[in-house]
């Protein structure tokens, strides 16, 4: 039920202030109709009330001679049929009206029965009032008992229901949702069009985004809100511009020790420390292109391209064979997708990597789907915790008990494998295999 309410409920600004008025007016028109309809009533029970009253004071009097008198007719006995349909509310208003007027008076009995076009009381209406009493009135029929002198007599006219009221109040209805509610939806629509187009902009803005400011429309607050965005969007650029400009710096500045460092190596004679020397500046070279290819992404300098996935996949693998690695591949059909290659290959790179360095070989497979492709990257090493699985694409993050120092890495291979696929629409999961080892899984939409 809250599931279905959910669903029901309108979600946009312009539908929600749309339904709150609808319900206000709804409210106020059922408000109306009740006084109306007591107001009608109220009125109606008088237009009858009243001039039978007067009719029975004038007609009181017992004297034969006066039986003429009016519509009012003398008779012995109630000739009202007890199987008709009484209105108590108008045995109790004349009941009230006589007692008030001093007329002494017996039960008061009132009896409805149909009309018909011949009756005396509709033949002096005008044509619409006949038709109207005709389909929704009756003859309303009353009897005082005079005591000792029988039964005063005399019909009237009587409508049964209000339902010439109910339908004119939802005619004034509809008419009145239109009136209000059309301007308002049409000012809520010119209201959520620019906040709709902020959303899609703050949506798709990124370190990436090159899109045009969007255009400050719409009403003054929302207008100032954009124009708001707009420069926010530009001191986010400049300082994105900023932090790449420092990177650049920072990494020029490192490389450059670090090659006079590789230079002066070579004048140490003890082979085992030079090239301990020697692999220890590699690592920090390595280190520093981690560093600064995570803080780079999202501004990418490569652009999409179409490439065959499943070439890219196999030239990678080539790659570590070519080194003497231990890397197999599943050969699969061509498949054209567009991606940035050398982003891709990176990620690729740094799975079969931690495969290769705690397992000691790695096997790659590429499964096409109808909506995604899957690459995988399995290995029979020692794999992970379950409960360690998601921290390990924390930046920085080791395993001590299997990835230490030793092995080398500080911890941003797979921080960097995911935030490439993240940045490609895709994702990677992990997940220990049966019989021990575990499979990393890129997840690549196909487009």
């Amino acid at each position: 039920m809250n599931a279905l309410r959910q669903r029901l409920r309108p979600r946009s600004l312009a539908a929600q202030i749309a339904l709150l008025v609808a319900i206000a007016l709804f409210v106020a028109q059922g408000i109306n109709f009740a006084l109306l309809l007591r107001e009608r009533r109220s009125l109606r029970l008088e237009q009858v009330t009243g001039p039978v009253v007067a009719r029975l004071i004038d007609a009181s009097d017992p004297d034969p001679r006066d039986d003429r008198r009016g519509r009012v007719r003398r008779v012995a006995t109630n000739p009202i049929d007890p199987r008709s349909p009484r209105v108590p509310v108008v045995e109790r208003a004349l009941d009230e009206a006589l007692t008030e007027a001093g007329i002494a008076h017996g039960a008061i009995v009132t009896g409805l029965r149909p009309l018909s076009r011949d009756d005396h009381s509709v033949r002096r209406l005008p044509p619409r009032r006949v038709e109207r009493f005709i389909r929704s009135g009756a003859q309303l029929q009353i009897a005082v008992a005079q005591p000792g002198h029988g039964w005063l007599v005399l019909n009237s006219l009587w409508l049964r229901d209000d339902s010439d009221l109910v339908w004119r109040l939802i005619g004034q209805t509809v008419i009145l949702y239109v009136v209000v509610l059309a301007p308002l939806l049409l000012a809520g629509r010119r209201l959520s069009r620019p906040l709709s187009a902020l959303t899609q902009a703050a949506e798709r803005f990124g370190p990436s985004d090159s899109s045009e400011p969007l255009p400050a429309r719409g009403p003054d607050d929302v207008a100032q809100l954009i124009a708001a965005f707009n420069a926010l969007r530009l001191r986010v650029t400049a300082m994105l511009d900023e932090k790449d400009r420092m990177l650049g710096a920072i990494g020029h500045d490192l490389r450059t020790p670090l090659a006079a460092l590789r230079v002066r190596i070579e004048s140490v004679e003890d082979d085992t420390d030079r090239a301990r020397m020697v692999e220890t500046i590699a690592e920090m070279n390595r280190t520093l292109d981690d560093i600064l290819s995570l803080a780079r992404l999202g501004r990418p300098s490569e652009a999409i391209t179409e490439v065959d996935c499943a070439a890219l996949v196999d030239a990678v693998v080539e790659d570590f064979r070519d080194l003497g690695q231990p890397v197999s591949f599943v050969e699969a059909e061509r498949l054209r997708m567009r991606m940035r290659p050398s982003l891709m290959r990176r990620a690729l790179r740094n799975l079969i990597e931690n495969a290769v360095k705690y397992a000691g070989a790695a096997e790659v497979s590429l499964e096409p789907g109808p909506q995604q492709v899957a690459i995988t990257v399995a290995d029979r090493g020692p794999g992970i915790p379950e409960e360690r699985l998601g921290d390990v694409f924390e930046a920085f993050t080791r395993l001590e008990t299997s990835r230490n120092r030793d092995t080398g890495g500080i911890g941003l291979g797979l921080a960097l494998a995911r935030t490439i696929v993240r940045e490609a629409g895709g994702d990677i999961s992990l997940a220990n295999r049966a019989g021990g080892g575990l499979a990393a899984t890129i997840t690549l939409p196909r487009r």
